[in-house]
């Protein structure tokens, strides 16, 4: 599965991207996160959906104050390195 999920509120310059990394770790996913010119952050993810799902509730958790909004969407796979980690 591979999800693409953009984050927007106050997400940048609060930690967001590498938390996201961090909070990655245990699950066994691929892809990539980076700040957006309009102050989102987009998350791209490909693994079990169960990961995906487990490591998005766990972003919300430890960001709800920030998250103004979630959007989601499906794309094929694309074959991501593994490990989640910050583009630049």
């Amino acid at each position: 599965m591979r999800q693409v999920v953009l984050f927007s509120g106050r997400v940048q310059g609060v930690g967001f991207r590498q938390t996201t990394v961090e909070l990655a770790k245990p699950y066994n996913l691929h892809g990539t996160v980076c700040n957006m010119p309009d102050g989102a952050v987009e998350l791209v993810l490909e693994g079990p959906m169960e990961d995906i799902e487990n490591l998005l509730q766990d972003i919300q958790s430890r960001f709800a104050g920030y998250i103004a909004n979630m959007t989601r969407r499906t794309e094929p796979l694309q074959g991501l390195l593994p490990s989640v980690r910050i583009i630049w």
